[in-house]
C-alpha cells in the first residue's frame, strides 16, 4: 500500500472516529459500523433526510413489535 493511500484510509478513520463522538453526543444510537454505513449511503447519493426517516421508522417498528408479542400472548 502507497503512503498516499495510507495517509488517505487514515483520514477517513479519523473523519469516521470524529463523526462517532459527534453521534454519542447528539445520542443517535448509532454504533461505528452502522455510521459507516450511514456514511457510504450518503456518499452514494443517498437522502439524508430520508435514511433518518427510515431509521426513525425502523426504531418506531422495532419497539412495537415486543409489545404486539405481549397482546398477543407470546
Amino acid at each position: 500500500m502507497s503512503s498516499r493511500e495510507t495517509d488517505r484510509m487514515s483520514s477517513a478513520q479519523q473523519t469516521l472516529d470524529i463523526l462517532y463522538e459527534i453521534s454519542q453526543l447528539l445520542h443517535t444510537q448509532l454504533d461505528k459500523e452502522t455510521l459507516a454505513t450511514c456514511v457510504s449511503m450518503i456518499e452514494n447519493g443517498v437522502n439524508p433526510e430520508a435514511l433518518a426517516g427510515v431509521i426513525q421508522e425502523l426504531r418506531r417498528e422495532n419497539t412495537r413489535i415486543p409489545e404486539q408479542s405481549n397482546v398477543n400472548g407470546q
